[in-house]
């Protein structure tokens, strides 16, 4: 992939595009386009945005996502945004001729009681998550979408499926965050208001792998530069801790001393959810930066966004 490619992030502004443009300009990448985006369910304005930019690449990592609860209140935005989002946007890049387009999909992609590590011909196997079907059912169109452009036209357009990512630039809000996000917010204020404990959805049992969205953006670029399968391909750290270890963790981090308790009438979601990332592996990439420094590393951004808005 040429140095000077116009390159195109959906979803800039939100915590993994933000760590894809910065990935992609610490490769040396120098032409990232920045700015206005267009409205994703709109092809006509997303279409004005490709006429007039013209990108050679493009990654879409835009699309509305949510824990458990927004996915639980929200099913036909999340369909429907995803959906229309995706479609617009693969279908622009055909009608420019981009050379190079990566989409990401989502864990939540693959059968509910898939064998774990979960290996990407797990997908379409067997039956979803309930909690959040409407989400999945959309980020799985996606990967079809790449894959059939690819056999009808030859647009090397390519997916992947990370697990749960997390970092700076992160969702932290009590109505969409996913849950690290809300794990970290929830700490945060217990300990500034000295609560002497915070309740958690679930039993805290369910397993999840999680990455630090720096290495993701990390394994985004590399996957650029390096894959062209039609066959999406999955984006993993290679570790996976339980909600209840993750909490503790997490408060930890925060300096949080009060009780941790779990509210077992509330959904855990997929019992574990972990991937097999050796494809990945084997074309020479893997995750780099442990769990808890990703964590101490978010949890300082988040502070100091907190704070801020306090000030």
């Amino acid at each position: 992939m040429d140095k000077k490619s116009k390159i195109f992030v959906a979803g800039a502004e939100k915590a993994l595009g933000i760590a894809i443009v910065n990935a992609l300009e610490n490769s040396g990448y120098s032409c990232v386009i920045k700015g206005h985006e267009p409205v994703y369910c709109n092809q006509q304005d997303v279409d004005s945005f490709f006429e007039l930019h013209r990108p050679d690449v493009v990654v879409i990592a835009a699309g509305k996502s949510g824990g458990i609860s927004y996915n639980q209140q929200k099913p036909a935005t999340l369909i429907y945004d995803n959906i229309m989002t995706e479609a617009n946007l693969i279908e622009a890049a055909h009608k420019y001729n981009v050379g190079k387009l990566l989409y990401l999909a989502s864990s939540c992609s693959y059968p509910r009681l898939s064998p774990q590590p979960i290996t990407e011909d797990s997908l379409l196997t067997g039956s979803l998550e309930p909690t959040n079907q409407p989400y999945a059912v959309a980020k799985i169109a996606g990967i079809e979408l790449c894959r059939a452009y690819k056999t009808q036209h030859g647009d090397n357009f390519i997916s992947a499926v990370p697990t749960n990512y997390f970092g700076p630039g992160d969702d932290f809000s009590p109505e969409n965050s996913h849950v690290i996000g809300a794990l970290i917010r929830r700490v945060h204020e217990a300990k500034l208001n000295g609560d002497s404990g915070v309740n958690i959805w679930g039993t805290g049992k369910p397993r999840r792998e999680f990455i630090f969205s720096r290495d993701l953006g990390n394994a985004c670029v590399y996957l650029l530069e390096n894959y062209n399968e039609s066959e999406h391909i999955n984006i993993g750290s290679g570790y996976s801790l339980s909600i209840a270890e993750v909490a503790a963790l997490i408060a930890e981090v925060v300096g949080f001393e009060g009780d941790l308790s779990y509210d077992t009438s509330k959904p855990d979601g997929m019992p574990v959810k972990e991937l097999d990332s050796s494809k990945l592996a084997a074309i020479g990439w893997e995750s780099g930066t442990p769990f808890r420094k990703a964590l101490e590393i978010t949890y300082d951004w988040f502070r100091s966004e907190y704070n801020r808005r306090d000030s």
